[in-house]
């Protein structure tokens, strides 16, 4: 990421300098706040809170008919998401929550706390929460 820092000053990319400093401080800040140094997984979950506070936005600001701020914010999205992992489809996300179910030997929507620590660590932020938890629930009430 700091090369590509250097890169859009050297291109005069206002937007993704802006979008890459915001990051850089969010991050140096996480990492203040825990008073450690940020892994690559801590790291994508800052990226992930940015990408999800711009999303937010965009969605009170469409609205309100400022296309300029719209469009400018789509940009800054697509800036963090070229970051972030490649995320896993639906499909394989009920897979692995399959496997797990198996695995923890679930048998009710119960099972919940037991399934959804491990699906977490075995996806490893190439999914948001929000997500893999309404695939869970949808796996669990078919059992």
């Amino acid at each position: 990421m700091a090369e590509d820092l250097k890169q859009a000053m050297r291109d005069k990319d206002k937007v993704r300098l802006s979008v890459l400093r915001l990051v850089k401080a969010a991050v140096r800040n996480a990492e203040i706040d825990r008073r450690v140094t940020l892994g690559e997984e801590e790291i994508i979950g800052v990226l992930r809170r940015e990408v999800k506070q711009r999303k937010e936005s965009l969605l009170a600001i469409e609205g309100a008919g400022r296309d300029d701020l719209v469009a400018e914010l789509n940009e800054e999205i697509s800036i963090l998401e070229e970051y972030l992992p490649q995320s896993l489809t639906e499909e394989q996300i009920q897979a692995i929550v399959r496997d797990v179910v198996q695995e923890v030997g679930a048998v009710s929507k119960a099972d919940m706390g037991k399934v959804m620590p491990v699906v977490m660590k075995q996806i490893g932020g190439q999914a948001e929460g929000r997500t893999v938890n309404r695939i869970v629930q949808e796996v669990l009430s078919t059992l």
